[in-house]
């Protein structure tokens, strides 16, 4: 979250024509999302991991969904409201704990919802699509 404080401190302040064409690379990626949502898995194979558990913790610092979280929570949130460097630290240490207990919460509660998802997994596909398709409209209103 520093990291995305940092570059959208950057983009915020040196390239602030940048936050049109990052509303439109958002939108498309939630595009994508929506079309991965409803157009269902070719296989339903599992696939097994070699990785550890350092090598998921490393690859956080390049998941696309946690750099934009970052960068749009920062952008749009923080950096219009908050000029002190020390304020903004903390929001970004807030952020990352929020996306730490959203993840954790996330594992914990998708093992215990397995079932409800295995047996309405068409409709909750189609809420989260529909969901994301707000998302992109709201990004331009």
């Amino acid at each position: 979250m520093i990291l995305c404080l940092l570059v959208s401190s950057f983009l915020y302040n040196v390239v602030p024509k940048i936050q049109f064409f990052m509303k439109i690379l958002g939108a498309l990626y939630m595009a994508y999302l929506i079309v991965k949502t409803l157009v269902p898995a070719k296989s339903h194979e599992v696939k097994t991991s070699n990785g550890t558990f350092l090598i998921a913790i490393l690859l956080q610092f390049i998941n696309p969904k946690v750099v934009l979280y970052g960068i749009t929570a920062m952008s749009s949130f923080i950096l219009p409201h908050f000029n002190s460097i020390p304020i903004q630290i903390f929001f970004a240490f807030l952020l990352a704990f929020t996306g730490f207990t959203s993840t954790l919460c996330w594992a914990l509660f998708g093992s215990l919802f397995s079932m409800i998802f295995e047996k309405h997994g068409k409709i909750l596909n189609i809420i989260m699509a529909l969901l994301l398709l707000y998302c992109i409209i709201s990004l331009f209103m």
